[in-house]
């Protein structure tokens, strides 16, 4: 029967429009945000930190990652345990844990069934590995080896090299460009770990997400349980200020049979005002698959790529614009002057009435699918905790998206897609 809900967690829940998110302040200082739902008997937490990949030492990028995923290799406090006791711990209980690191955040997250015992001892699992990772020595140097190895071969692919070379074009001299290299894992040692630890996972800035089968009253002591054992400190410092890039076009030599091209430059934090409007242009431009302007003329009309794409990657600071594609080594500049055109054009002009109406339809009736289980509005709510998002972000997003106009698209777009500032990345283009 357990496996059986577990499985099940998968499609738990239905998140609708009009969720009711509850929000405070636990006593430890880490902010809670609550959904409670009682269609299945799972509960989602999630823990956030301020202490992504931009806060690793310049000469030991890779830091972060390392630590999260080392996180449940051991733990002390009063039942040390072992890897292996940890993940047999977990099968036992039917429950899932799981970390992530990026740029501006870490996270774990717990997926546990919401009835006694197994509530419990997840729980009590999840503080443990929060709260006391010992980060024994020889996992830690296996999962070196590992990383080393993999990055080494990472150096050798051309869609790897053409990212670090564009991360680092964009951000030179910024941590937002600094990448884990071969040398700077190797750099790292147990003790990085611990004191990044400690400085890192401080209950001050914890962002916990809670969903579930659980009261607000259940909630607020899982919060209080998970973060009072974590480590005491204030807010980290902020990030130097993002600045953009002089245009510029860098090619590297590579005997791929494709090039690959990265367009762009740093653009947008997630709480900028201009968001919705980026948002809502960029299904036009490059978003919206078969009928976004730069598949038609990049693919449908000319054949130079299979794919053709443009984002916006939003973070606490300008997080990147980007177009991307790859093509035949002797048609990248050919493909790049379509991309260059399209962009330049859809600059001045923006998008049409009518492909302004096909984007705000396509984004507003996908957002139910986009908030339709536990663990995607999880997802959410620890989006809306971290950046500071209204609690009523999922209730304004199908206003906003429809309030744009195209005036909107063009002044958002000129605003922070500049072509002065855009920076060119081909590998292995002729």
């Amino acid at each position: 029967m357990r496996i059986l809900f577990f499985c099940l967690a998968f499609l738990s829940g239905l998140a609708q429009a009009g969720v009711q998110i509850q929000h405070w302040v636990a006593p430890a200082g880490a902010k809670v945000y609550f959904v409670e739902s009682r269609g299945l008997p799972m509960l989602d937490v999630q823990i956030d930190f301020p202490a992504g990949g931009a806060r690793d030492p310049a000469d030991k990028a890779g830091l972060a990652a390392l630590v999260v995923g080392q996180l449940d290799a051991g733990v002390g406090g009063a039942e040390p345990l072992d890897e292996e006791q940890i993940a047999a711990r977990l099968v036992d209980l039917g429950a899932r844990l799981s970390a992530s690191a990026d740029h501006d955040r870490v996270g774990v997250s717990l997926r546990t069934l919401s009835s006694e015992p197994e509530k419990s001892g997840a729980l009590a699992l999840l503080r443990t590995v929060l709260s006391a990772p010992t980060f024994p020595e020889a996992t830690l140097e296996r999962e070196k080896i590992r990383t080393i190895e993999s990055l080494k071969d990472a150096e050798t692919r051309p869609d790897s090299i053409a990212a670090k070379r564009f991360a680092a074009a964009l951000y030179p001299g910024h941590p937002y460009g600094g990448l884990a290299t071969p040398e700077s894992v190797a750099r790292i040692t147990r003790a990085d770990l611990l004191a990044f630890h400690q400085a890192g996972f401080a209950a001050a800035g914890a962002v916990v997400s809670i969903i579930g089968d659980v009261t607000r009253t259940e909630a607020e002591e899982i919060a209080r349980q998970l973060t009072e054992a974590l480590p005491v400190g204030g807010a980290p410092a902020p990030l130097p200020a993002v600045q953009a890039p002089e245009r510029a076009t860098l090619k590297i030599p590579h005997p791929a049979t494709q090039a690959h091209i990265h367009v762009g430059l740093p653009a947008i934090g997630r709480t900028d005002p201009d968001y919705f409007a980026l948002l809502v242009g960029n299904y036009t431009l490059g978003g919206g698959g078969f009928v976004s302007r730069l598949m038609k003329e990049v693919r449908e009309k000319r054949g130079y790529a299979y794919s053709v794409y443009s984002y916006f990657a939003p973070r606490v600071l300008a997080g990147p614009f980007e177009i991307g594609l790859q093509t035949k080594r002797d048609q990248a500049q050919a493909a790049l002057r379509v991309v260059e055109d399209v962009l330049g054009e859809f600059l001045a002009k923006g998008p049409t009435e009518q492909e302004l109406a096909a984007a705000k339809k396509n984004l507003i009736d996908g957002q139910a699918l986009r908030i339709d289980s536990n663990a995607k509005l999880l997802g959410y709510l620890s989006l809306i905790g971290f950046y500071g998002l209204p609690l009523d972000y999922l209730d304004q997003f199908p206003r906003k998206v429809e309030a744009v106009t195209r005036d909107d698209v063009k002044a958002a777009f000129r605003r922070h897609v500049k072509p002065e500032h855009l920076v060119t990345v081909i590998v292995a283009g002729d």
